[in-house]
């Protein structure tokens, strides 16, 4: 199992940059693909950004691409999420996901989350 606990949420002006991460306990972060997924108020879930065990692979919704930036740290058991160039329709509560099978863009298939941190950007 891995407990996640996300930090770095907050408010920011749009155009502006914040850096969110995610905590992960346990001995086993290496082997778990991650990902982040939001929820805006009266919206579905939405993925974010995945990527693998090792970091080679990583992939972004078409939303963030190009402004935001997933990465890990399995020394420090830590996953990230640099974002740039934010903008008011990224505003949601962001949540770190982990998944022992294959990466993907489907919430479903990932089986620890953290309790969100929320990020507001306004206009």
């Amino acid at each position: 199992q891995v407990q996640l606990a996300e930090s770095g949420g907050g408010l920011v002006q749009a155009g502006g940059s914040l850096r969110l991460s995610c905590a992960a306990s346990g001995r086993t972060f290496s082997t778990y693909h991650m990902a982040w997924f939001r929820q805006a108020p009266e919206k579905e879930r939405e993925f974010v950004a995945a990527i693998s065990p090792g970091g080679r692979t990583r992939f972004y919704a078409d939303t963030v691409k190009g402004r935001f930036t997933i990465s890990r740290d399995n020394v420090k058991n830590t996953l990230s999420l640099q974002m740039n160039s934010l903008k008011p329709e990224d505003t949601a509560v962001y949540t770190c996901a982990a998944a022992t099978g294959i990466g993907s863009r489907q919430a479903s298939l990932y089986s620890y989350w953290g309790q969100g941190t929320q990020v507001t950007v306004s206009s």
